[in-house]
């Protein structure tokens, strides 16, 4: 699947907004905001709500409402569907005592609630009353759903719903953005019949089921006060029906965007697995320390597995290669650190996931890569030297760097809360029978494996850190020297990466006044590898156009060093064993399929700047960029590819218009929202069927009909 260029900066900036909101790091340089720590703790006693409720515990629920959302006894109808879970748990112990506390509760809370929570309450009240007849384990019962433990989670999640809408507990942004992006993905490669290169995470990362939606008090036979270009867009956005759309709305007094969060939220997320995601994301950029990394949960991967040289991950870690290479350092006389690699054959499975730079990252393309095979063809790992020379230096450097960045802590809420009534294993596996303070003690007790983390993996993320720091700052002669020292055979392999590093010091000594020194820069360098690659020839004559108008803002206005060091320690990773994170590739994949749907759609995202998926894509490509892009794509997906033949079929104009016969400015905008609402279909569908009658929706919607 293509890839795309990404706004790594603005992901750093989601990924730290997203730590820090979920506690998940320590960060003593700043202190969280207020709005921050109040929707941080309105989560975490929803999080215990919810637990509670899935437990059966509702008499501890009913005491956590009380303490910290009284305002929810005010709506009848969800204190009724509370009282009768209460009545039938009670019913579930089994004992004379809890039969006659059922009894009572009976009396004194349900039937009273049952008179006027909603129209078919009372119905509801005297169907279970069965349960005193029927036993539960009794699967052909009237009352086996009364029954299921299914009702305890189906409650969880609608109480979940409503507390997160009135206290605007919504999740981080960024989290948002990721099940938004994910859910979009699916829904493309589905309706394009394609694979999905990410599958395997993406549906462990977004489960199927989704939390029940909120029921607005006003009556739903009003006549919805909504633009139907809201509805349409909410609707298809998150996978509405019309009517679900029109309730969601509602439910947010006419709020699009506030809608959109509420069901958004209500989808379910593997946070465990998002964590290890944002934990491995942060060590790989330098965010948090890798030698201080907690694991947030007993038997995930520990940080010094993370850490990896050999890419065969359980879970989620995609391998490169069939070889499993291990490297070893030793210290040589001369002061410098000698990498060694050791080829071990592993999994003979290989990943077809090799997805290609963005921008300015064309160095690494895979030109025999389609979505059929699955070879690594990544020119870096064939020819691979027997040692790699670190400089000692990186090794002196490595504990102030370290000082600098965050502590990693883990998902540690809600360690004081114990159920009364455990979860049944049985029932999805969300629970556990050991209190949580064992739990506790069980990580405390794990601590010192989690805290071991193999010096020479930590010196290799610090060596390429530091590569990625010098990089981002400009020191571009520096890095060649640097990596040069490392391995000679680097740059012959990454000629491209070459250039843009001699660019960017050619671009460095005009702005100092130094056009001689950036003239021999040109000569050496530039020139050479221009003529070796015709495709640089026209960013080669771009570059030399500065020595024209020398400006010393040149550099950082026209160049983006940040995707240049992304691109760099990607490459100089791989060279040493450490593979990109697995949020790279799910950022890459999911962002692409975004821009395709949208496409499709022929009309803009309204949400993306909520989400900031519109920043994730601004991305400065110089004409290098553009240059060496277009070539990139053209050697890594081969004709016949599904690829190809997909993005061909839909190909559209940057600006949304469409190459096809029928485009959204072909038709009238009102005439497509018509379609949409009363064909309940997809808005290029509609363009698409449109287009056959020459734009007239009534026509359509005969023929249909008909």
């Amino acid at each position: 699947m293509d890839s795309m260029p990404i706004n790594w900066e603005t992901l750093d900036a989601l990924i730290i907004d997203f730590a820090k909101s979920e506690n998940l790091i320590e960060d003593s340089s700043s202190s969280p905001s207020s709005v921050s720590s109040s929707s941080y703790h309105s989560r975490r006693v929803i999080r215990r709500i919810r637990r509670s409720l899935e437990a059966g515990d509702i008499d501890a629920t009913v005491d956590l409402l009380r303490s910290h959302a009284p305002f929810v006894f005010d709506d009848h109808r969800l204190l009724f569907r509370l009282q009768k879970q209460r009545f039938i748990e009670l019913l579930r112990r089994g004992s004379p005592e809890a039969r006659e506390s059922a009894i009572s509760c009976l009396r004194t809370a349900l039937a009273p609630c049952a008179l006027d929570a909603y129209p078919e309450a009372y119905e509801e009240f005297k169907h279970v009353l069965l349960a005193f007849i029927y036993d539960k384990e009794d699967q052909a019962s009237p009352v086996a759903s009364e029954w299921s433990e299914k009702r305890r989670f189906d409650i969880a999640g609608l109480v979940s719903t409503v507390l997160r809408a009135h206290l605007h507990a919504y999740d981080p942004v960024f989290s948002m953005t990721l099940i938004y992006l994910i859910s979009i993905h699916k829904g493309f490669c589905l309706r394009q019949g394609i694979s999905s290169p990410i599958s395997d995470l993406t549906q462990r990362l977004l489960l199927e089921e989704r939390d029940p939606p909120a029921i607005p008090q006003e009556s739903l036979s009003e006549a919805p006060p909504f633009d139907e270009v809201d509805i349409q867009a909410l609707a298809h956005a998150v996978e509405l029906t019309r009517q679900g759309a029109v309730d969601s709305l509602r439910f947010a007094k006419g709020d699009l965007f506030q809608a959109f969060q509420n069901e958004i939220c209500r989808m379910r997320v593997d946070f465990t697995l998002l964590d290890e995601l944002v934990r491995e994301y942060c060590v790989y950029r330098g965010i948090v320390d890798a030698g201080l990394v907690y694991s947030s949960e007993p038997g995930m991967q520990s940080p010094s597995k993370s850490l990896k040289v050999d890419q065969s991950v359980a879970g989620y870690s995609l391998s490169r290669d069939s070889s499993h290479e291990v490297q070893y350092a030793s210290k040589n006389s001369d002061g410098e650190v000698s990498i060694s690699s050791d080829q071990r054959r592993g999994s003979p499975e290989k990943n077809s996931d090799v997805p290609s730079m963005e921008g300015i990252e064309v160095e690494l393309r895979y030109a025999c890569e389609s979505t059929s095979n699955h070879e690594d063809c990544s020119t870096s790992s064939l020819h691979q030297p027997e040692n790699l020379r670190v400089p000692q230096r990186y090794r002196t450097n490595i504990s102030a760097e370290r000082s600098k960045r965050k502590r990693w802590t883990g998902r540690q809420d809600d360690l004081g809360f114990t159920p009364d009534v455990s979860c049944n294993q049985a029932s999805k596996g969300i629970c556990s029978n050991s209190p949580v303070s064992d739990t506790f003690s069980s990580k405390e007790m794990q601590a010192s494996e989690f805290l071991v983390v193999d010096a020479n993996n930590v010196d290799k993320y610090e060596i390429v850190l530091g590569m990625k720091e010098l990089a981002s700052k400009g020191m571009a002669a520096e890095v060649v020297e640097e990596v040069n020292v490392m391995d000679p055979n680097f740059f012959g392999q990454n000629p491209l990466l070459l250039f843009q590093l001699k660019q960017v010091e050619f671009l460095k000594l005009v702005s100092s006044g130094d056009c001689s020194g950036a003239l021999r820069v040109a000569c050496s360098h530039l020139g050479p590898l221009a003529a070796s690659n015709p495709s640089l020839l026209k960013p080669l004559k771009e570059t030399l156009l500065a020595l024209l108008q020398p400006d010393e803002d040149a550099l950082t206005k026209g160049f983006p060093l940040h995707a240049l060091a992304t691109s760099l320690q990607v490459a100089i990773g791989k060279r040493l064993g450490i593979d990109e994170p697995q949020l790279m590739k799910i950022m890459r994949a999911t962002l692409h399929t975004h821009n395709e749907w949208f496409k499709l759609q022929m009309c803009k995202d309204h949400f993306e700047s909520l989400l900031r998926v519109d920043s994730l894509k601004e991305v400065n490509m110089p004409s290098l960029a553009a240059a060496t892009t277009s070539k990139s794509n053209a050697d890594s997906c081969p004709s016949g590819s599904s690829q190809v033949t997909i993005s061909s079929s839909t190909r559209m104009m940057e600006d949304g218009s469409s190459l096809s016969q029928v485009s959204s400015g072909d038709v009238d905008e009102n005439a497509i929202l018509k379609v949409m609402e009363f064909l309940a279909l997809p808005r290029a569908d509609a363009i698409h069927l449109l287009g056959q009658y020459n734009g007239n929706a009534e026509m359509v919607i005969q023929q249909i009909f008909a």
